[in-house]
């Protein structure tokens, strides 16, 4: 995905903290199922709105996806394997059960 921005801060923190790279990210944008949510906690509102979705990569592994988006452009804040809460969420709002 030529429009995905994801800062060198940010791929390092998805690699060593989550075990997460990039195609797997690119790979959630593509099968992405659902509604897109916004994420409306007080300490993560930015302006444009973050917003997040659950997603498989191609291998199947599961992915929450935090990012912002600018026009085209789309920046990753993070990503990482869900919780059940997050699963909960997503299923109830985003309209997709895993």
């Amino acid at each position: 995905m030529e429009n995905l921005r994801i800062s060198d801060a940010i791929a390092v923190k998805l690699r060593d903290k989550h075990g997460v790279e990039r195609r797997e990210v690119e790979n959630c944008f593509a099968n992405r199922e659902g509604r897109l949510l916004l994420d409306t906690r007080a300490r993560h509102r930015t302006h444009p709105p973050t917003l997040w979705f659950i997603a498989k990569t191609n291998s199947g592994r599961l992915l929450k996806i935090v990012y912002i988006q600018e026009g085209r452009m789309v920046t990753v804040k993070s990503a990482f394997e869900p919780n059940e809460v997050e699963l909960r969420l997503y299923a109830r709002f985003g309209g997709v059960s895993y």
